[in-house]
């Protein structure tokens, strides 16, 4: 039986290696021109804010993260809307401690079961959005950590001449001392950030994040409110490009807020992170596809781990690792990030590129405690009904 010829991938996985090296660097250097650039200024009129807040189940620091959007140093009107599935929801009781702690605020909860999609966070939003009393609304996940400067300096944003909507960067942040949690910030960090920040300096990326979709809501109800994307995996992209296709574009402010990092196993790292790439697979597949060159160092170690390969995938390897440091070094100093583990990054680009392979594999997802598998045209579809819909294609 003829056996296959392998001797020339370790002369091309160390060159793939450097064009992924090439790319770390070129992001390390769009990183800091992003963040340096000007800031718009909050004008004399202040519009008022209503800030939508999804909440499902007792996510660690759910109090401390909600708390700082509590405490903005915002001149108008902000009244923040909780919303639960679920009267037991543990979340509702963390509601009810910050409505006792700011009692000045106007912090409401709705509590609503009705389920308008296989979406579950945006049939919440769908039962949330009659509650909107304000002219702006800024919708941001739960796990998301900001400071007292953010509401203004995203509605300064959303004011600028031909922005339809603001989204925001995010970096980890760690929720315990955990190897997991490190690794999932690290992941943030390292690979989610240069992408987005290399992706839309260089015009190849339109992106909108969870962490913050800021609009009007003239603008909500021209797109059809957030029943046009019930059945949508990816419904912070889907929200942004309806946005778009009203005129305008979506302005991404040059800082980052926290996004809580809450892995505490190998298990929920993989499941989480697999989420993010099927859905950032079904949002851009050529792009995602493409990414295959920025996994340098597991690239490089590969080919240095086929007999006879010498010591140029060594090299390529080392190198690699050396422009992670590189990047990481600068992230933290142009964002204000407080220094990683680096000892983690070899950990954390192996276990990237092994996520990044699996997620072609199959559709599958799971999703606050739900399992779904995601067709072709990024519809969610919940395991438990795979049986009524045949006719979907998976991917």
């Amino acid at each position: 039986m003829p056996t296959m010829d392998l001797t020339w991938l370790p002369h091309i996985l160390p060159l793939i290696a450097l064009v992924g090296c090439l790319y770390g660097l070129t992001a390390a250097a769009l990183i800091g021109r992003f963040a340096g650039g000007a800031a718009p200024v909050l004008g004399a009129d202040v519009p008022s804010v209503t800030i939508l807040k999804p909440l499902c189940g007792l996510e660690p620091n759910l109090y401390e993260n909600l708390e700082t959007f509590c405490q903005q140093a915002y001149s108008g009107p902000i009244q923040i809307v909780f919303g639960v599935q679920n009267a037991a929801d543990p979340a509702a009781a963390v509601v009810h401690r910050l409505q006792a702690a700011y009692p000045s605020l106007r912090l409401d909860l709705v509590i609503d079961a009705r389920q308008h999609g296989s979406n579950r966070k945006v049939s919440n939003l769908i039962n949330m959005s009659t509650r909107i009393a304000h002219d702006v609304v800024v919708l941001a996940d739960s796990d998301m950590v900001v400071k007292p400067d953010y509401l203004g300096r995203v509605v300064a944003e959303l004011g600028r001449p031909g922005v339809a909507g603001v989204t925001c960067l995010y970096h980890g942040v760690p929720a315990n001392r955990g190897i997991w949690a490190h690794l999932s910030a690290l992941a943030i960090d390292v690979q989610f950030l240069p992408n987005v920040v290399m992706g839309t300096s260089l015009g190849l990326a339109n992106p909108c994040f969870g962490s913050t979709i800021a609009f009007t809501a003239k603008a909500l109800a021209e797109i059809g409110g957030f029943e046009a994307f019930r059945n949508d995996l990816a419904d912070d992209y889907a929200i942004g490009e309806a946005l778009r296709a009203q005129g305008g574009i979506m302005a991404i402010p040059n800082f980052t807020i926290g996004h809580t990092c809450v892995d505490t196993d190998l298990a929920s790292l993989w499941r989480h992170e697999l989420r993010w790439n099927r859905t950032i697979r079904n949002v851009d597949p050529g792009g995602y596809a493409g990414s295959f060159v920025t996994h340098a160092f597991p690239l490089a170690l590969i080919g240095a781990m086929i007999p006879g390969a010498g010591t140029t995938a060594l090299a390529a390897a080392a190198f690699a690792l050396t422009c992670r440091i590189v990047l990481c070094v600068r992230l933290e100093r142009a964002f204000g990030l407080a220094p990683h583990p680096y000892w983690l990054l070899p950990i954390r680009d192996i276990l990237s590129f092994m996520n990044f392979a699996w997620s072609f594999v199959s559709g599958a997802v799971t999703w606050k405690g739900h399992d779904y598998r995601v067709v072709a045209d990024g519809t969610l579809i919940p395991e438990t009904r795979l049986g009524r819909d045949a006719g979907a294609s998976p991917l």
